[in-house]
């Protein structure tokens, strides 16, 4: 079973409750007939986003159903009432930000099906371990479209494996722009180390700065809470503290640090789990992130399927005001 994030955000409204603690969306497994969206509906007519409770945070769409990350998983999760859609964006050989996991297409896609592309299998350096596999950044745009999605896990709904495609960053924002309702996103900057060594944009430009230039294309714009944001409400997320550093020039749409288990050291930065929740580290970090998002069992422990006493990470985070 994949590991949930659980972000938190530093608030002033109650010094026992944190309206803005980011819960995971919990979404139904029953298969039910897939509804798309309706046309994108006259500007200032739709249900604002609610502010006033925890926002519910579809992590990859609706993905115990539906395929994850792929249009009607993220449709149907809209449907079932989530607040923002989450996605990982990586990129293709030419360049293209794309919505998947993985930065090997062999757990969730048909790619071994494919005869044409028996050939494409590499190993790679990522995150300081040897990967093997088919790299989404050794496929153009048209061949990942080619491929279709399929199931993470066993225990899940197969039902609609092998009928979606992957989809790209900008066919994700449209998702959420054409709900009847405000939906926000939630996109992470992922493995950007890899990407940025792998794929090069012209004129130099980096992974960062093709996703904050998608992001802008499609009016994404303004601080937390301010009138811009809540009309398009978004969270950039990264585990590479230098990525969300390198984003805070150019754009001030709130960012928040994914923090992996005690165990992984940040990605980009070699940094300790330790040493980026410390007082000093938190000190530094809220310059350019409003809040973290930590593994579950850094903020409450389990051992032997028990739960243990919850950590102070989010008290900790919060009395540095991780918050915009």
């Amino acid at each position: 079973m994949e590991k949930r994030r659980v972000n938190s955000m530093a608030m002033v409204f109650s010094p026992c409750f944190s309206p803005l603690l980011f819960l995971l969306f919990i979404v139904g497994c029953t298969a039910r007939p897939l509804y798309p969206l309706p046309s994108k509906v006259a500007e200032g007519t739709r249900k604002p986003l609610q502010t006033s409770r925890p926002y519910n945070i579809a992590h990859r769409g609706s993905n115990g159903e539906i395929p994850e990350e792929t249009a009607p998983a993220y449709m149907r999760a809209i449907e079932e009432g989530a607040d923002f859609i989450e996605t990982d964006i990586l990129s293709s050989k030419d360049g293209v930000l794309i919505c998947f996991h993985d930065v090997t297409l062999d757990d969730t896609t048909d790619v071994y099906q494919h005869k044409e592309f028996a050939n494409r299998k590499r190993t790679y350096e990522v995150q300081g371990n040897n990967t093997t596999g088919f790299f989404t950044v050794d496929f153009t745009i048209k061949e990942l479209k080619s491929l279709r999605v399929r199931q993470r896990y066993p225990f899940r709904d197969q039902q609609y494996n092998g009928q979606f495609t992957i989809i790209t960053f900008e066919e994700y924002i449209s998702i959420a722009l054409d709900a009847t309702r405000v939906v926000g996103i939630y996109p992470e900057i992922k493995n950007p180390v890899f990407i940025n060594q792998q794929v090069k944009w012209p004129g130099g430009k980096r992974f960062e700065d093709k996703f904050v230039e998608t992001l802008k294309k499609y009016g994404y714009k303004g601080s937390y809470l301010s009138k811009e944001w809540l009309a398009q409400p978004v969270f950039i997320q990264s585990f590479a503290p230098t990525s969300l550093i390198y984003a805070s020039n150019l754009t001030d749409l709130p960012k928040i640090l994914l923090i992996h288990d005690i165990t992984v050291p940040t990605q980009d930065t070699d940094q300790s789990y330790w040493e980026i929740t410390s007082d000093k580290y938190f000190d530094y970090i809220r310059k350019y992130v409003v809040g973290i998002g930590p593994w579950k069992d850094t903020v409450v422990p389990v051992e032997d399927n028990y739960l243990q006493t919850p950590t102070d990470l989010v008290a900790q985070a919060h009395s540095h005001n991780l918050q915009d």
